[in-house]
């Protein structure tokens, strides 16, 4: 299922965010502070998630999407690098069956041909366990970049109509890697770094943002009550005015 482009037609807005995505930052940092090595900090990471997940399930958002690895962390340090892959090849082996146990569909996106081969069959093994899953979806984005997301998809676009040089919007949208999921209304970033890292950069375009200076292992449901509470006094134009939208109440 394709979804349109909030730049071609304006969604429906509700109280309740129905897509969330999250750039999970401050691990390192998070541990650096109780002088722990960092990789003590990835690992509470994980429990964050494990929370996190249920919070939304609690509150009925349907889409959950989570930056763990971007195609520029490979520049981080090699052994750092390697227990990322352990870590989250250890969470697919440990957490799919209570996922599925719970009704969440598992995707993951991204550029997954630089995994090794262990980790590609855990990722296409768990897709398939939660596929008709309905109560969330939740897309982990693993050497995941947005840029790459643009890119590649103009590539299926581009082959799948040969001969062909004027293209629309939906068109492209629908060869994006998260062509399965409406695009976020409420991105949040934890760590107090206020930039999106090359995380979502087509589905972004018009979802509201929430900086927050809590370290990703220290998210919660709390935290994330907090956002949704600051998403909550948005006012969502989507071009229009305040007026319009005053107008569009009054009529409805």
């Amino acid at each position: 299922m394709t979804h349109t482009s909030s730049t071609q037609v304006i969604p429906n807005v509700a109280a309740m965010p129905r897509h969330v995505a999250i750039i999970m930052d401050g691990n390192g940092r998070w541990a650096t502070k109780r002088y722990m090595p960092r990789v003590a900090g990835h690992k509470k990471g994980v429990e964050a998630v494990r929370a996190v997940v249920e919070a939304c399930v609690e509150r009925g958002i349907e889409y959950l999407t989570l930056f763990a690895f971007s195609s520029e962390n490979w520049r981080r340090p090699a052994d750092e690098v390697s227990l990322l892959m352990r870590l989250f090849v250890m969470a697919l082996e440990r957490e799919v069956s209570k996922l599925h146990v719970n009704g969440i569909r598992l995707k993951v996106v991204g550029d997954l041909s630089r995994f090794d081969s262990k980790l590609q069959e855990l990722i296409a093994s768990a897709e398939r366990r939660t596929a008709n899953n309905t109560r969330l979806t939740l897309t982990i984005c693993a050497n995941y970049g947005g840029r790459w997301d643009i890119m590649q998809a103009v590539k299926k676009m581009v082959t799948a109509n040969p001969g062909v040089t004027d293209f629309s919007e939906d068109q492209l949208a629908a060869h994006l890697s998260m062509a399965y999921a409406p695009e976020p209304d409420l991105f949040i970033r934890t760590g107090g770094e206020e930039r999106v890292s090359n995380f979502l950069l087509w589905q972004l375009a018009y979802t509201e943002f929430h900086f927050t200076e809590t370290f990703w292992p220290d998210f919660d449901g709390a935290a994330l009550d907090l956002a949704i509470a600051s998403y909550q006094h948005r006012e969502r134009r989507f071009g229009r005015t305040s007026e319009q939208l005053i107008e569009q109440k009054k009529a409805s």
